[in-house]
């Protein structure tokens, strides 16, 4: 856990990355396969990830990105895409893949698909987008700590247009929204105002309570 902990206190949201260096691809794929064993609500991983290596691509999000140099001088950008809506058959999907992968069907958890999708379907696509976006926001969480365990640096990202990432990588026609982008590289020698400022953090005992 000190190694972790050592791990998190080196990471900060890299300002400005070195284009001439690229991450190596195990490493991106430990990354990104932490991101698909995390945590999600019901076990739906409601959200996809999309690795972005083209350089045009890159080009043509970078001005929908405030122009935000990492997006292209980053060696791999992630994009977090949620469902725009629960659907029946996407919630099939995940339950029938359990029985599948476990070999057999649990009575419980079956009543508890019957549940899932008598609730979800039925609310607006809105809410539930923005309940799949939550989850896609846990996945970013464990990319962070992933990235910082392989010592890959990375920023997450909000500041862009969704409705124009989602144009430009064809979000739309699969049924997905951008939620949050990530340049994964590495840190330039000079340049970056932040990289050796002191990490700042609310202390413990005001950011921690304890209720015994």
């Amino acid at each position: 856990m000190s190694d972790l902990l050592q791990d998190l206190q080196w990471r900060y949201a890299t300002k400005k990355m070195d284009p001439s260096k690229t991450v190596p691809q195990e490493k991106v794929d430990r990354i990104v396969e932490a991101v698909r064993l995390t945590a999600s609500s019901s076990g739906l991983q409601p959200y996809e990830v999309f690795v972005v290596t083209n350089p045009d691509l890159r080009a043509q999000i970078k001005p929908h990105a405030w122009n935000q140099a990492q997006v292209t001088d980053c060696s791999h950008l992630l994009v977090f895409a949620a469902w725009d809506n629960y659907t029946v058959e996407r919630i099939n999907h995940m339950f029938d893949l359990v029985n599948t992968v476990r070999g057999f069907k649990n009575e419980g958890w079956e009543a508890y698909r019957q549940q899932i999708l008598g609730s979800y379907p039925q609310r607006d696509a809105e809410t539930n987008y923005q309940h799949a976006a939550r989850q896609a926001y846990i996945g970013v969480g464990t990319a962070l700590i992933a990235a910082a365990q392989e010592k890959v640096d990375s920023v997450p990202m909000e500041g862009f247009d969704p409705a124009k990432v989602d144009e430009i990588l064809g979000l739309s026609a699969r049924g997905l929204r951008s939620v949050v982008i990530l340049p994964l590289g590495y840190r330039a020698g000079e340049g970056d105002w932040l990289q050796n400022l002191e990490k700042v953090r609310r202390p413990q005992e005001e950011f921690v309570t304890e209720l015994a």
